[in-house]
């Protein structure tokens, strides 16, 4: 049964990816919306089972990875200061409204301060695609989003910490900050010193295909490392792409890799994010839904283009980076899923944040296409 439904996501990503080009939309809103057609929500030609969540995985880390390649080093130091005010104006504003409408919905103090965190998470894996179909990923703007989306990361963990620890959770604060600082010094160094080292030895194997299987097991040991300590595996993918992109194989792994990757698991990832949709007793909640939706969206634009603003961008590029900070993807879902199993959410409220990260989720890329209307050659 996968192997068909793999035929059947392949077959109908790229018919829906081709439609939604020649209607001037990113190719990824396409496949976003075909895996909801395919899902059990409308066909249910597809299901959500754990092996097509593995492949998913696989596909969101591997995106991640080829932007990690794609990033320029002095670009992304030069961001620096951009990424910090743009990673905290869209942490701000969305835990600020986010708390004050968990207070009129009555939740808890405990349970609206962490609405305010589920709705100031980021994950930029679907602007990843849309920035690279606008040749827009190695400019100014598309670093500066790359590297808020790790401060975002790192500081709404953090603050969950924070937030189980007072909430009574079993959680040890200091351990949770002392295994971030280690996993990003550890990957600094690793990624320095020795992924060049490793690459080059690997390499010199006398089997097949060598320099891609290095970097594949760098990719994955770092998504592993930055999951056990609590940082999100996009994050660690990301990084390991960062380390490579400075070595003189970086060409070679990149076709090879975006070949691997667009091929089969990249499809799967944006077609599963429609299939895990649930439309169940979406009617007596659809003005919450309707009403959270709105907020998310505004909060994470608003407070991510004033950072931009702030830090010498134009109001156009501005809203354009708050735009590709609006999807909260696979990181708020594991927020929500803590969050349950927490008791910090309510089954119903649950159900409505899920849908509300899709409704996040699908915005994004035809919010910045219609920001960045130019398609400007991306910077060698």
């Amino acid at each position: 049964m996968l192997i068909l439904q793999l035929a059947i996501i392949l077959v109908a990503s790229k018919i829906a990816g081709s439609i939604s080009v020649r209607l001037g939309q990113p190719a990824v809103l396409g496949k976003l919306l075909i895996g909801i057609v395919l899902g059990p929500s409308v066909l249910g030609l597809v299901n959500n089972t754990d092996t097509l969540q593995a492949l998913s995985q696989i596909g969101v880390i591997l995106l991640m990875f080829i932007a990690g390649l794609e990033t320029d080093i002095d670009e992304f130091k030069r961001t620096g200061k951009a990424a910090t005010y743009v990673g905290f104006g869209g942490i701000i504003a969305p835990l600020a409204l986010g708390y004050a409408s968990g207070i009129v919905l009555g939740l808890s103090t405990f349970e609206a301060l962490f609405l305010g965190l589920l709705l100031s998470a980021t994950s930029v894996s679907i602007s990843v695609q849309a920035l690279k179909e606008m040749n827009k990923l190695k400019s100014r703007e598309g670093t500066t989003i790359l590297g808020a989306a790790v401060i975002d990361d790192v500081v709404v963990i953090i603050a969950l910490a924070f937030l189980m620890s007072f909430a009574g959770g079993d959680v040890n604060l200091s351990m949770v900050i002392l295994k971030k600082v280690v996993f990003f010094a550890g990957a600094i160094l690793v990624g320095w010193k020795v992924v060049p080292w490793f690459l080059n030895k690997f390499s010199k194997l006398k089997v097949t295909e060598t320099v891609i299987s290095s970097a594949l097991i760098v990719c994955f040991v770092f998504a592993y490392f930055a999951e056990y300590t609590g940082v999100a595996a996009i994050i660690g993918a990301y990084i390991a792409g960062v380390a490579i992109s400075v070595t003189g194989f970086k060409p070679e792994i990149f076709e090879k890799v975006e070949t691997i990757s667009y091929s089969i698991f990249v499809p799967v990832f944006f077609t599963s994010i429609g299939v895990m949709a649930q439309f169940n007793g979406i009617a007596q909640n659809l003005w919450l839904i309707v009403g959270l939706s709105i907020l998310a969206i505004l909060t994470k634009l608003v407070g991510a283009a004033v950072g931009a603003k702030l830090s010498g961008f134009g109001w156009r590029s501005s809203l354009g980076i708050g735009s590709a900070m609006i999807s909260r993807g696979e990181v708020a879902l594991i927020l929500a899923a803590i969050g349950l199993d927490s008791m910090l959410l309510t089954e119903d409220m649950f159900a409505v944040i899920v849908v509300v990260i899709l409704v996040t989720t699908i915005v994004t890329p035809p919010m910045m296409k219609m920001i960045f209307k130019t398609n400007e050659p991306s910077k060698a």
